[in-house]
Formats: structure tokens, C-alpha cells, sequence
């Protein structure tokens, strides 16, 4: 251990986020990068406060991600947890799932179901659909509301180029790429049509993914030594694995398809139509499926049922000077989003009955922005947001062996409703020549309704609603004392409203556990300080270096709770421990991020990223201290590339450190069977570094080939919070055609 946290003092030296596209040789300044998500706005880095890295269109084909989760770990400064390998859950500045944003387009992904538990709703969206992703860090609820704590990952997907002359303009890709250790089969194709006053872009990718195969050198409790199934004769068994490493039950296929329409009648109005579908086959539920009572399985099956997104969104954006604005732009969008959990134990009397649960989520959402330059000093920037979510949820008991149907509870109230309707204001002001003032306030209000079903619980209510405000504000001071320097701070607060999830949602966390409604929520608040700077030390050096502060008052955690006055009560035929979603928590989180990009050469460039965080979560009653479950341990990476005229090498580790039994959070400790072993039997997570080679060699115009071997010396091991382990050693080859 003490050789591995040498090794990290030492990345300190050599870690950055301005690295984001170092495999671009012609990137100009990172401070004149443009950036959108920070205000809406497109706007230059080195006018925002706070910290935004980006992940582009040539880092997205040289890596080769099979997701949108695998994409945004690109950055190295996001960390993704996955319990599945349909799967992905972003961890951001310690904080995840509910508490982070999705936005693709300048549409809000978030709903009224995102949970508290682990997500996988970003891997919907298509990773070779996508022209480049811009991470926020740190609250964003002053432009883009609820959830909006620990950061904002706005998606921007491919966009049609209008021709430059009168001809029609045809442009497009093609791949084809298989990876060893998941047997990945994946075809991808985009084109666009480029006309001159239209512009169309059609994208669909289909990918097959088999049972991942795991690393061969590390903790054997990652191993998958047997596993279920149903035999011949109706029976649930265990079998033995032949090759523990192979995670059995964890393939699945996806097909994703997008189109967009642009149309520019004159250069005052530019309008823009996207369709997004994204479905995926039945997803295993690896996690769940190793756990076991004693020595014997808990769940003969687990599976997320074909998780399915479609999105159609409109942006209209008008250029011209008025009294109220120079650029007004509207954004429309329409989601119908349906999930299913389906489980059915290995045991007991309910063996042979198969508990379906059912739920869909449509949601409409408007924002209205406007850009108004007051003065040659002053930048106004304001607007509105009105977003909407029905929430409906069904569920069913079926018998395998005979057909008979029955019923069982929903896991939320059918007809749920959550609503927003907000205003804000930002503006931007040179205070002098080398100083910049941004400051920003938001007023939002939030609506949740459920109503409870009886039938199978007795609630002492029949509906709960839950009407709250929101003020949140932030003020941020940028010095620019060269053309390569960016020395800011910045102050803002974030919050998070209930939703339908956490005031009305009953299932089982674990086995023998149960959460029910609480309809006595009130939003989680957050206060946030920032310090960073960026700069050029020498002509070919640049660092980057960013401290922050979280404070979350009000936390949203599950705690024990009663039911009726009852400690305990059955549910799905289990006798289970009450538990509830509380307002019982403070949780606060600091870190840093440090790095660094070295031009060695002309062709060779070196980059990297640290993140190191550390948290605590009290508990308000007893004013006990715990360890937060989403702040991830010291992570990142190191990268040497060298690109020269047709080829460009890369070689790079990625890393994460250890979090101790006496460190890991309690809900982590309950997840024991997922985690390695210290020499005391506890659950602990392992630290590890990976080694990864990859090329690119065009060799022509038209084709490009991809080849990479990662994991290169077949490390076993699990990120952090993670119920799969990772890939072992995988052998990847992509061929790319451009026309």
C-alpha cells in the first residue's frame, strides 16, 4: 500500500483535466474553449467559474466506449459505479444517482422516479451518437434546477451541417468493432444530408454483448464459482461454474437510433428537431444474483426488463437585436421513459411465482433563455422553466409452472405527479480589464402528488402532496492575469425537491429489508465553495488545480422506520425490516483535482488526472459520523501519446485507490458478499491499477482501424461500490469507414 500511495503523490505532478482531448494535436488554448453548460450559453472557459471538463468527438472514436457510462469515465473525473454490465452509475464530487443531472440537448433527463440507489439511465443514450459531453462540477441548480449537486453532464448528440453552396453535401460513418472480453458485436451509422437551408442526420447503433469475462490475478471473492439455473424438470439448481471468471448471466443487447432535422429559413431563426429511441434487451441484475442466504442462492432470477427511452426535442433559437434580448431560445421536450424489475426466488414457497413490477414515466418540459448584452461591460442572462412527470406504475405475480396470474403490490403510486416551474437571472460583468464577476440567483417551485393503493397496505393516508420552494443563488470572481492563466472562485448553493421515488416508493433494498412511503419529505439543500486556477507554467506546460467544499443540510437517507407501529411486516412472502427515506442527515464532502499536460514534443504529449475526496455523513439524531456511500476513493489516470501524420499510439493507466473496512460506508458493508476480504474476514475495497495500450492508423481517406488491448496485465478487480467486476484483459479491433 505505501508503494501505491507513492505513486499517487507522484501523479499529483502529473494529472490534469485540461488533457480532456490530448489526442487532438492541433487543440488551441484550453481557455478559449467554447462551453454550454455552465449558463446555457455558448461562452469561452476562461469566463466561467467554475470547473468544466470536456470529452470530444476524437477522444469518443480513439477510446472506443461501449456506453454513455463508459464515455463519461473517459474524463477521468467522473467515476462510474455499475452493478450490472447494462449498466452505469456516474459518482460525481461524492455525490450520484438522484443528486447529479443528465441533460442531452438542453433537454433535463432526470424524473420523477431517478432514485437513491444505483442508475443506469445513462447508458440509453447512444456513445457514438455523441459529438461531445461538457461536466459541471459542483451545484448547477441556478440554471438547471432540482438534482442539480454534485454536477451536470449535459450531452450534446451529433448535429447536421447545413452545405456551404448549392450542392447537396453527404457525409457519414460507419464502424464495426468486437471486443474479447465480453464478445462485444457492435455496427454503427450516422450520415447526415447537408442542403442550404436544411440539414438531416440519421444515427443507429446495434450492439450485442455476451457474458463478461473477468481478470485473472486478484481477490478470488470476485470470482463467480457456480451459478442457477432451471433444469429439465422445473427445478432451480446451482451449478458449478467451469470458468469462475466468466460472469455468467450478464449479456444483453441494445439498439439505438437517432434523427435530427435542422432548418434555417434566414439568419435571424434557426430551428432544430431531434428523435432519440434507445432500447435494450432484458438486463441480469448481476449483483442480486450472486447474493446469498447461507450457502444457498437468494434469487433464482433478477433482471431489469427492456429498459426503454424515446425523446423527441425541439430548439428554436432567434437572432436579433431588441429591447429585452439579443438571442431568445426555446427548448421543447417530450420523454416516454418504462422500466421493469422482475425477481423470483431460489427457495421457499413463492419459488415458481415470478413478481413483475412495471413502471413508465412521460415527462414534457419547456425552457425559455435569453442573452441581452446591457453594456460593453455587462452580459444578462435569463429565463424560465416549466417541467412536467406522470408516473405510472403496475405490477403482477406469475406462476411459471401453471400461467396463473395474481396480483402484488406496485413499487410507486400509480398516477404519481411531479411538476417545476422556475425563473432565473445571470449576470455576467468586467469589473476590469483582468477581472470577472458572475452572479446568479433562481427561484423554483416544486410539486409532488401521490396517491396509495390499500389494497395490500394498510397507509395511515391515501395521498401525500408536497409543495416546496427554492431560492439558490451563486457568485463566482475570475482573474485572468494573461492569456494563459484563469484564477477563480466561486460560491453557490443547490438543492434537491422530493420526488415521487422518495415519498411514495415501497420494495426491498435488500432481502428481509423494506422501505416504505414517508410523506413528511422536505428538500435537501446545498452550500458549495470553490478555488481553482489553470494556467500555462511554462510554453509547454499546463496545470490545472481545483479545491471544493460541499455542505448537503436536510439529507435524503434511508433509516429505520415504522410501519403502523410495527418495527417489522411481510412483504412478497419475506418478514421484513421497516425502513423509510428521512430527513436525517448532514453530509459533507471536500477534495481536489490536480493535473497537468506536458507537450514533450511535437508528437508526443503527456496527461493525467487525480481526484481525491473524502466525506462524512452525520447523523442528525444521535450525532453519529459515518462514511458517505457515493465518495469514491483517490482515482484517475496517466496517459503517454504519440501521433504522427496517419498513426497516433497511446499508452496509459488508469487507478483507484483503497477504502478500508473501518472507511467503507455502512450500506456498503451490507453488501459484503461484493467486496474483497482483509486479513480480519471485512469487507474492504481493493485497490488497483490497470495498464492499457491502443492505436489508430487511417489509412486513407475513407478507413480508419482501431486496435487496443486493455487491461493489459488482466488485473481482477471491482470499482469502488460496484456489484460486477470489471473487464479482464480485452482485445478490441474497429474498422471506420468516412465518406
Amino acid at each position: 500500500m505505501k508503494s501505491f500511495y507513492t505513486i499517487l503523490l507522484f501523479y499529483i505532478f502529473f494529472s490534469t483535466s485540461v488533457a480532456q482531448e490530448v489526442n487532438d494535436t492541433t487543440k488551441i488554448s484550453y481557455l478559449n474553449e467554447v462551453v454550454i453548460s455552465a449558463n446555457r450559453w455558448e461562452q469561452n472557459l476562461r469566463e466561467v467559474s467554475s470547473r468544466v471538463t470536456k470529452v470530444g468527438t476524437q477522444q469518443i472514436q480513439f477510446q472506443n466506449p461501449q456506453s454513455a457510462a463508459d464515455l463519461l469515465g473517459l474524463s477521468n473525473q467522473v467515476f462510474i459505479q455499475k452493478s450490472q454490465l447494462g449498466g452505469g452509475s456516474p459518482m460525481i464530487r461524492g455525490f450520484a444517482t438522484n443528486r447529479v443531472l443528465l441533460v442531452v440537448d438542453g433537454v433535463r433527463m432526470n424524473n420523477a422516479i431517478f432514485r437513491s440507489g444505483n442508475l443506469q439511465n445513462v447508458i440509453s443514450l447512444d456513445a457514438n451518437a455523441i459529438e461531445e459531453t461538457e461536466v459541471i462540477f459542483g451545484p448547477g441548480s441556478v440554471m438547471y434546477g432540482s438534482d442539480a449537486i454534485g454536477g451536470v453532464m449535459d450531452f450534446h448528440t451529433l448535429n447536421p451541417r447545413f452545405s456551404t453552396d448549392k450542392k447537396v453535401k453527404l457525409t457519414g460513418n460507419a464502424f464495426s468493432r468486437y471486443s474479447s472480453a465480453n464478445e462485444e458485436k457492435t455496427g454503427h451509422l450516422d450520415f447526415t444530408i447537408g442542403l442550404k437551408k436544411w440539414a438531416f442526420t440519421t444515427s443507429i447503433t446495434k450492439g450485442f454483448y455476451g457474458d463478461l469475462r473477468m481478470g485473472s490475478d486478484g481477490p478470488i471473492e470476485y470470482t463467480r464459482p457456480n451459478f442457477q439455473l432451471r433444469d429439465g424438470n422445473g427445478n432451480d439448481i446451482a451449478v458449478i461454474n467451469p470458468d469462475p471468471n466468466v460472469q455468467v448471466s450478464t449479456g444483453f443487447d441494445q439498439l439505438n437510433v437517432m434523427q435530427k432535422i435542422r432548418f434555417k429559413p434566414n439568419d435571424h431563426w434557426h430551428i432544430s428537431y431531434g428523435f432519440h429511441f434507445s432500447e435494450t434487451s432484458n438486463v441480469p441484475r448481476y449483483d442480486r444474483l450472486l447474493l446469498k442466504t447461507g450457502n444457498v442462492f437468494t434469487s433464482a432470477e433478477w433482471y431489469y426488463g427492456p429498459q426503454k427511452w424515446m425523446m423527441h426535442a425541439l430548439n428554436v433559437n432567434f437572432v436579433k437585436a431588441t429591447a429585452l434580448f439579443d438571442q431568445a431560445k426555446l427548448t421543447a421536450g417530450y420523454q416516454e421513459y418504462e422500466e421493469s424489475r422482475h425477481n423470483r426466488n431460489f427457495t421457499g414457497g413463492n419459488r415458481n411465482r415470478r413478481t413483475d413490477r412495471f413502471e413508465a414515466v412521460k415527462a414534457f418540459s419547456v425552457n425559455i433563455d435569453f442573452d441581452k448584452q446591457l453594456n460593453p461591460r455587462a452580459n444578462l442572462f435569463y429565463g424560465a422553466e416549466y417541467v412536467s412527470n406522470q408516473v405510472g406504475s403496475t405490477a403482477k405475480r406469475f406462476n411459471i409452472v401453471d400461467g396463473t396470474v395474481s396480483g402484488v403490490s406496485t413499487r410507486y403510486p400509480n398516477g404519481s405527479e411531479w411538476s417545476s416551474t422556475a425563473a432565473y437571472a445571470s449576470l455576467r460583468y468586467k469589473l476590469a480589464a483582468k477581472w470577472l464577476l458572475n452572479a446568479s440567483a433562481r427561484y423554483t417551485y416544486v410539486y409532488t402528488y401521490a396517491p396509495f393503493d390499500l389494497t395490500y397496505f394498510d397507509f395511515p393516508f391515501t395521498e401525500a402532496s408536497l409543495k416546496n420552494g427554492a431560492v439558490n443563488g451563486s457568485l463566482g470572481l475570475i482573474y485572468n492575469p494573461t492569456s494563459n492563466w484563469k484564477i477563480y472562485s466561486n460560491l453557490s448553493t443547490g438543492f434537491r425537491a422530493p420526488n415521487v421515488d422518495d415519498i411514495g416508493k415501497v420494495f426491498d433494498s435488500t432481502p428481509g429489508t423494506v422501505v416504505v412511503p414517508n410523506a413528511n419529505l422536505e428538500p435537501e439543500k446545498a452550500y458549495n465553495a470553490e478555488l481553482g486556477f489553470t494556467g500555462k507554467i511554462a510554453d509547454d506546460l499546463t496545470i490545472d488545480v481545483s479545491a471544493f467544499y460541499t455542505l448537503l443540510n436536510n439529507a435524503i437517507v434511508r433509516g429505520k422506520y415504522t410501519f403502523n407501529g410495527q418495527s417489522q411486516i411481510d412483504y412478497d412472502g419475506t418478514l421484513s425490516d421497516v425502513y423509510a427515506l428521512q430527513n436525517s442527515s448532514e453530509l459533507s464532502v471536500r477534495g481536489f483535482q490536480v493535473g497537468l499536460l506536458w507537450d514533450i514534443t511535437k508528437n508526443f504529449k503527456l496527461a493525467s488526472n487525480l481526484n481525491i475526496q473524502s466525506g462524512k455523513e452525520k447523523d442528525i439524531a444521535t450525532g453519529l459520523d459515518f462514511s458517505p456511500t457515493h465518495v469514491a476513493p483517490a482515482f484517475g489516470s496517466i496517459q503517454l501519446v504519440y501521433k504522427k501524420d496517419a498513426l497516433q499510439l497511446s499508452a496509459y493507466m488508469n487507478y483507484q485507490g483503497e477504502i478500508s473496512y473501518e472507511n467503507l460506508a455502512l450500506t456498503e458493508r451490507a453488501d459484503a458478499h461484493l467486496y474483497a476480504k482483509d486479513a480480519n474476514g471485512n469487507p474492504f475495497a481493493a485497490s488497483w491499477t490497470t495498464f492499457h495500450i491502443k492505436a489508430a492508423y487511417t489509412i486513407n481517406k475513407i478507413f480508419t482501424f482501431d486496435v487496443g488491448v486493455e487491461n493489459l496485465f488482466d488485473k481482477r478487480y471491482r470499482p469502488y461500490s460496484s456489484g460486477i467486476t470489471a473487464p479482464g484483459r480485452n482485445i478490441f479491433g474497429t474498422l471506420r469507414i468516412k465518406f
